[in-house]
């Protein structure tokens, strides 16, 4: 099994920065990608920022030029930097891991971790 351990969600004020972080652990061979989901009340789960175990980088447009993504501890973790944060970024953010596992391919995500934009 694969798990994943989130941090670094909380309050902040539009304009403020957070800075997200995901290790996975477990029976994994290898990472293929990891990235960060987020879903708001009412709407669905969308992706915000994705790497590739190459260093490829995708994000919704909406982040742009705010968020920054980018891997640590060898590949099997990963930081979401997010900067001039807007109300609209409130959500429940998720990791999520592509990756070869004991059972196979296998895609896993984190529990969550809340963040809140608001003055």
């Amino acid at each position: 099994q694969v798990q994943l351990v989130e941090s670094g969600g909380g309050l902040v004020q539009p304009g403020g920065s957070l800075r997200l972080f995901c290790a996975a652990s477990g029976s994994i061979f290898s990472i293929s990608a990891m990235g960060w989901y987020r879903q708001a009340p009412g709407k669905e789960r969308e992706l915000v920022a994705h790497i590739t175990s190459g260093g490829s980088t995708t994000y919704v447009d909406s982040v742009k030029g705010r968020f920054t993504i980018s891997s640590a501890n060898d590949k099997t973790a990963v930081y979401l930097q997010m900067n001039n944060l807007k109300p609209e970024d409130t959500a429940v953010y998720y990791c999520n891991v592509d990756a070869w596992t004991a059972a196979g391919y296998k895609g896993s995500w984190g529990q969550g971790t809340q963040v809140t934009v608001s003055s």
